[in-house]
């Protein structure tokens, strides 16, 4: 005699979905309703915009139905709602029906749709947190992640070579897992990465920093151009200027004679970049830090507008040649 199948639990009544991070929160949304249709594959599912959603409306989709009939709700982009509607959905988070499971997707700003996030914060309902990943170490981790699921496993250098290349929107690392997975054979190492994206325009702003770090001048700048004729936006190189001396200063404050795992756990950093950050220090001291922070300081008020500044190209190449001539001097 055949063992009866185990009933697949349901998702909670609600559930939330917050953060700006598109591709997080689509594969949140598309979990719940997977677990929502195993529990019960003839739920019916609706998704809504904010701009759909009134009172009468809601009352509608998650009164009981004549014949039983469960449901999925998803309200998507829920800090938009209607003042009307933020009261409506508050109520029922307070109330909810037994047969829908209601998704809602916030973007977690606390002054967008407040009633909702302190209705769900009330009633201890399950979060689902999909905050922007901004980190180069968590870009590597997930790229690392992705290549795990894909069964062919990256390591940190060929990790950071992907990114290096596809830049940092989690789609487009997510598609690039996929694509390298499935067109080449054999380890994916970072001279792979490398040969399959050479000639492609992906040149990024941990590129330029990393070279400016350097103090390579001529080829940072160079690096410079292409990156922004590539559409790479200038804020990102001011980003990644600053977090490139802000880790030279953290490693070079750490304890002399401290292995790289150790300082990777202590500063969380991924043993790779301590290792780079540790070659890039020799040429820097405390005095040339400062003035290098100063000017990516300078630039970074530049690229946004501060003072009426004019071409932020121009600032970005005055922060890359003040940052060499800095660790020139050091």
């Amino acid at each position: 005699m055949l063992a009866a199948m185990p009933e697949i639990p349901a998702p909670p009544p609600v559930t939330l979905v917050t953060g700006p991070e598109e591709l997080l929160v689509a594969r949140a949304v598309a979990t719940t309703i997977a677990l929502a249709k195993a529990a019960d594959p003839d739920a019916d599912l609706r998704c809504m915009s904010a701009a759909e959603v009134e009172p009468a409306r809601l009352r509608e989709l998650t009164s009981p139905s004549l014949f039983g009939e469960s449901a999925i709700l998803v309200i998507e982009n829920a800090h938009e709602l209607a003042a009307e509607a933020v009261t409506a959905v508050a109520a029922y988070i307070r109330d909810p029906a037994d047969h829908v499971i209601l998704v809602l997707v916030h973007s977690g700003a606390a002054n967008r749709a407040k009633g909702i996030l302190e209705a769900c914060k009330a009633m201890r309902t399950p979060e689902i947190s999909c905050p922007k990943v901004t980190k180069v170490a968590d870009r590597v981790d997930f790229v690392r992640a992705e290549s795990r699921v894909g069964g062919r496993p990256f390591n940190d250098d060929t990790a950071r070579a992907l990114v290096d290349a596809v830049g940092s929107d989690l789609r487009e690392l997510s598609a690039a897992c996929a694509q390298l997975i499935s067109d080449t054979d054999g380890p994916v190492t970072p001279d792979v990465v490398t040969r399959y994206y050479e000639g492609r325009a992906e040149v990024t702003s941990f590129q330029v920093a990393d070279l400016a770090m350097d103090g390579r001048t001529s080829e940072a700048l160079k690096q410079l151009r292409y990156a922004l004729g590539c559409g790479v936006a200038p804020v990102l190189v001011t980003s990644a200027l600053a977090q490139g001396l802000r880790s030279i200063g953290r490693v070079a404050s750490a304890p002399r004679g401290s292995r790289p795992a150790d300082l990777a756990r202590d500063l969380g950093m991924p043993p790779w970049k301590v290792d780079v950050v540790r070659r890039q220090m020799r040429g820097w001291n405390g005095d040339a830090l400062a003035e290098a922070i100063a000017a990516v300081a300078t630039a970074d008020g530049a690229v946004k507008g501060a003072g009426g500044a004019g071409d932020p190209g121009y600032a970005l190449e005055k922060a890359v040649v003040s940052i060499c001539r800095a660790r020139g001097e050091a």
